[in-house]
């Protein structure tokens, strides 16, 4: 049985419905559960497909990151917690969204030079970069310059590209709970070398409820809980 049919017995309909706005568009809820069943099959060549046939629909690049890849990844991710698929099918997932990324790059960095700029890391043992990797796109998209940094980035490594680039803001992406330790280290590294510089933090280990409790309160470090508020602030410090 394929890992989409495995995964969809005695599962409830994915838990957030796509937007109006969005569902005016191609990219229906149909259209996300083939694509999600070709995710968790490992068809790249089908995944591929109709990200193509949804950008000839003039489906926006938010959109497709947003309501698509997020999604899926978001789902992926809650079907491996309940043991409903295997790591090496998560894996592939992650793997294939990832080369679809490159299908659209071109896209996020066309435009302008950006005036302003946001280093992404993840830090300690934090191997899941994707987020990250995603979060920095759409910085771009916003008209900021991502420095994506990549998987497990020392501590003294960022705290180098930070004298190097001087940006404007930091985030860091947490997605496992137990690398929280390494996020706090982080975050009293960079506070204290740089105690004016924002910074932002986020991930998927931070959907859990009364996580956010689990960041001490520093002066210029802010949760942030979807990509939307992560927008509202980089439009806020660049009107400023």
């Amino acid at each position: 049985m394929p890992a989409a049919q495995r995964a969809g017995a005695g599962r409830a309909p994915a838990v957030q419905r796509l937007s109006v706005q969005t569902a005016e568009h191609a990219l229906t809820e149909l259209v996300y559960a083939r694509y999600l069943a070709a995710l968790l099959d490992g068809d790249r060549a089908r995944c591929a497909a109709i990200v193509e046939e949804l950008r000839a629909a003039d489906v926006g690049l938010r959109d497709l990151y947003v309501h698509l890849f997020q999604r899926a990844l978001y789902e992926v991710g809650d079907l491996w917690e309940h043991q409903r698929i295997s790591v090496a099918v998560e894996h592939l997932a992650t793997a294939i969204t990832e080369r679809l990324l490159t299908l659209v790059h071109a896209q996020v960095f066309s435009g302008p030079s950006r005036e302003r700029s946001i280093i992404i890391a993840c830090v300690g043992s934090e191997y899941h970069q994707l987020g990250g990797r995603m979060v920095a796109d759409l910085c771009e998209l916003q008209g900021w310059r991502g420095y994506f940094l990549g998987a497990a980035t020392p501590v003294p490594d960022l705290l180098q590209m930070i004298e190097e680039h001087r940006p404007d803001m930091v985030g860091l992406s947490l997605s496992i709970y137990f690398n929280m330790a390494a996020l706090l280290d982080a975050l009293d590294a960079v506070t204290a070398a740089y105690p004016d510089l924002p910074i932002l933090v986020g991930g998927q280990a931070f959907r859990w409820a009364g996580l956010p409790g689990a960041v001490p309160a520093y002066r210029n470090v802010s949760l942030i809980a979807s990509l939307d508020e992560l927008e509202q602030r980089l439009a806020a410090h660049g009107a400023g």
